[in-house]
């Protein structure tokens, strides 16, 4: 569970990373974060999620949250960073947040597959994510975001909830588009999870 704030937290940035439940570790998002935090431990309040990768050396790590902790986790923070994953970034968005994205890479075991990557530089395209592909991307990014958080805050009210069931919907579309791309780049190769959609293309 993400821990309650004492006084001195309150003052400081609230940080949330999370890297999802995927089985590939994701060293190097962590790594990074350990190295940036020696020098921000001061101005930041961490809850970092790290999954199946090591606990980094940093205050506030845990394995997982459940989706009641993760919506806490997220209500409760100034910024969020995140893997690529698409239900982690909607979720950022749903609480007001323009997450700041680094992209699981397969070439160094992060994912099986780059989907991540296609998706995240298509939102960051977009605008709707801040994408770090880069340690020196990713420290600019927090660099700011310590500086002036509301920088990345988006708008979210009742009227919007139609444009983002759309938002929605399209991701899961491009994501389904994404994998099948990368199906057909890679014979014999398949998603852990597939759509009914998906699934009739193969037949």
């Amino acid at each position: 569970m993400p821990r309650q704030r004492d006084r001195a937290e309150s003052a400081r940035v609230q940080l949330l990373v999370a890297v999802g439940t995927d089985k590939h570790p994701f060293e190097r998002l962590l790594r990074w974060l350990e190295e940036w935090h020696v020098e921000a431990a001061d101005q930041v309040g961490l809850t970092v999620q790290h999954g199946h990768s090591r606990p980094p050396a940093v205050p506030g790590a845990v394995p997982f949250l459940g989706h009641e902790a993760l919506q806490t986790a997220m209500a409760g923070a100034d910024l969020v960073v995140c893997h690529g994953g698409p239900a982690t970034i909607l979720e950022a968005r749903r609480h007001g947040h323009l997450p700041i994205v680094v992209p699981r890479n397969p070439t160094l075991g992060e994912h099986v597959d780059d989907h991540q990557q296609l998706f995240a530089r298509r939102l960051g395209a977009a605008g709707m994510v801040v994408l770090c592909e880069s340690r020196e991307q990713l420290w600019e990014a927090l660099a700011a975001g310590l500086a002036d958080p509301t920088r990345y805050a988006v708008a979210t009210d009742a009227a919007a909830q139609d444009a983002q069931l759309a938002a929605v919907t399209r991701v899961g579309q491009i994501v389904d588009e994404l994998v099948a791309a990368a199906s057909r780049r890679r014979p014999g190769w398949r998603p852990w999870t597939r759509s009914a959609r998906g699934a009739e293309r193969d037949r």
